[in-house]
């Protein structure tokens, strides 16, 4: 039965507007456009954010890289813009059998393997004195651990020397060792309070309970939980007496006496210009520091992001 729109006036009604739809027609007209979600990038942002992070890690990649390369050419092709042409292994033989490199690497080994075993004990207790012990001068010994490394390891060099000279310590790895560890023990030792903060105090409490004193309780309770930390610190006083090299430079002299950063020096001076020899000398030189670092990379996460936050 048809219904009859006609107005009592006589006139037809208006036309009832329905919903637009889009010009063009097509299968997806009419269809509700979709909104992207928060936080989600569109084809052309994920494309130049991908570029970006390319670019970023070929310029992070390239130097060792080319050092790597280097390494392997003559001394002829040293500046020489090709990849390898002739290649070589005379740079490394030279560097290991007709210079003092296992000398220097001996040196290093030894003040490096000391620096960090007293350093990793030195700031191990420290940060767990500060994180659960109240005493006499403890706020000025924060103090003093923090204004320390606002100094910059250049103005420490004259003072330290004198020092050194006062007491006879040039030419003697104990020189080295003492200042490596005046570098490294405050950042560490504020590093571990930290994450000592973060282990519960009930820990400590039940360790008190069972008849350990406190340096029993820090050794065989919190110790084992604190290796995320210790790897940290570890691997930053390995990081600091492995590749210093002002220090090294001032207070060592003779080859006999050399680190590996002070023995780099001989390779390029105002004397001679031994490029390839000093990239091949490098390499070698990276080579134990990324073995400790494939080694602590598990637990620098976690040690380096300890204390943060608390719970």
């Amino acid at each position: 039965m048809a219904t009859d729109t006609t107005r009592v006036d006589g006139t037809e009604p208006l036309p009832v507007p329905g919903p637009a739809r889009p010009a063009g027609g097509g299968r997806d007209a009419g269809r509700p456009r979709r909104v992207r979600a928060r936080g989600e990038r569109g084809p052309l942002a994920s494309f130049g954010l991908h570029a970006t992070l390319l670019v970023a890690a070929v310029i992070a990649v390239f130097p060792p890289l080319w050092l790597v390369v280097t390494s392997f050419k003559p001394k002829s092709e040293t500046f020489s813009l090709s990849l390898i042409a002739d290649f070589t292994t005379d740079n490394y033989n030279h560097v290991i059998n007709n210079t003092e490199f296992l000398t220097w690497f001996g040196n290093s080994v030894l003040i490096v393997a000391i620096t960090t075993v007293i350093g990793v004990l030195i700031s191990s207790t420290t940060g767990y004195a500060l994180s659960r012990f109240r005493f006499p001068g403890m706020r000025p010994l924060m103090w003093t651990l923090l204004i320390t490394q606002m100094f910059p390891m250049a103005v420490l060099i004259v003072p330290l020397y004198n020092l050194m000279a006062r007491y006879g310590l040039l030419n003697q790895p104990v020189a080295l060792i003492v200042t490596y560890l005046t570098i490294a023990v405050p950042f560490c030792a504020w590093m571990m309070k930290g994450f000592f903060d973060t282990i519960p105090v009930s820990i400590d409490e039940s360790g008190r309970v069972d008849g350990l004193n406190p340096f029993g309780t820090f050794w065989r309770l919190i110790m084992p939980l604190a290796r995320p930390g210790l790897a940290v610190t570890g691997f930053y006083t390995f990081v600091t007496a492995w590749a210093e090299v002002a220090y090294a430079t001032a207070f060592m002299t003779g080859e006999d006496n050399l680190t590996l950063a002070g023995g780099l020096q001989t390779f390029v001076n105002q004397h001679t210009q031994d490029w390839h020899l000093m990239t091949a000398a490098a390499v070698l030189i990276a080579v134990p520091a990324t073995l400790v670092f494939g080694y602590a990379q598990r637990h620098l996460q976690s040690g380096l992001t300890a204390g943060a936050t608390k719970s």
